[in-house]
């Protein structure tokens, strides 16, 4: 871990909306003017979506399962490494994966290369003179195979909803931005849960705060739900564990006052209504990132 340039993390598997988790943090950058570097977790997969494909066939025919969520279909060294390096320096490498035809026009362009949907662009410099570095993916609390991403993240943060709700999320985001049908989609989730159980969940035991969101409709068969659960038809829970007060101090008593409907559950865990996820994540987070940032400046 390191004061002088922190790092931020945000995990949590596909479908579990840690795209909400982002966009609250692009509200706290913009307002408090932190300049941060961006990472991408899919830009640290170690095929790009062709050989992907072809790695998957190969282990379905052998007999064995290959997914994203494992560590061996990664360069967690390398994000292990950035992580070292800019925590030491504030320097680094990235790159990108280009998931659009939009995506490979604008880096194309700006790096001069002829990148195609599905593939990655060259390693670059990250940009110098950064706040701090934030990572959203996969893999921000990863630890085996000699490997140990998590022991350099300053704040990790979880979003982990309860496993139903995370499929039917799935299952409706790939349907509706993707074209897969229900049988893929499952096929997809069957084929990771091995992957899924042994390095994606035990990184929730690794984080500083997690965001848990608890549906209050029936979701006891996420294979034939027609819809997501709407925000005001969910709790979220919100947890944090000892290393967290080692850091920061949370004063519960101010989040009650703020955030209508919202109750202790235990002495480290708020409840809070699903419809103000993105506020809650906001006011909690926004005086952890100012103090990191604050003795960051004053340390450089």
């Amino acid at each position: 871990m390191s004061k002088k340039h922190p790092i931020v993390a945000v995990t949590g598997s596909s479908g579990a909306g840690t795209t909400t988790v982002k966009r609250a943090f692009e509200h706290i950058f913009r307002r408090e003017q932190i300049n941060p570097v961006v990472i991408e977790g899919d830009s640290y997969h170690k095929y790009n979506r062709v050989e992907m494909r072809r790695m998957m066939a190969q282990a379905s025919a052998a007999g064995k399962n290959f997914s994203h969520f494992g560590l061996g279909a990664n360069v967690l060294d390398k994000l292990e490494a950035l992580f070292k390096e800019y925590g030491e320096q504030g320097s680094g490498q990235q790159r990108y994966y280009l998931h659009s035809p939009e995506e490979a026009e604008h880096h194309n362009e700006r790096l001069g290369v002829s990148c195609q949907p599905g593939e990655f662009t060259p390693w670059e410099d990250i940009k110098p003179n950064s706040d701090m570095l934030f990572y959203e993916g996969l893999h921000g609390g990863a630890v085996g195979n000699g490997i140990d991403v998590a022991q350099y993240v300053d704040l990790l943060v979880g979003v982990v909803p309860i496993v139903n709700l995370e499929w039917i999320q799935k299952i409706s985001r790939d349907n509706a931005e993707r074209g897969y049908s229900a049988e893929t989609i499952v096929d997809t989730i069957l084929r990771r849960m091995p992957d899924y159980v042994n390095y994606i969940t035990p990184q929730f035991s690794r984080t500083h705060i997690n965001f848990q969101r608890v549906a209050t409709v029936d979701t006891s068969n996420p294979f034939i739900a027609r819809d997501i659960p709407t925000p005001d038809e969910s709790f979220v829970i919100v947890h944090t564990n000892r290393c967290f007060y080692e850091r920061f101090s949370i004063d519960f008593s101010y989040l009650l006052s703020m955030i209508p409907g919202s109750f202790m559950s235990r002495h480290t865990t708020l409840v809070v209504p699903g419809g103000k996820m993105g506020f809650a994540m906001e006011i909690i987070l926004s005086p952890l990132i100012d103090q990191m940032v604050e003795e960051a400046r004053k340390i450089r």
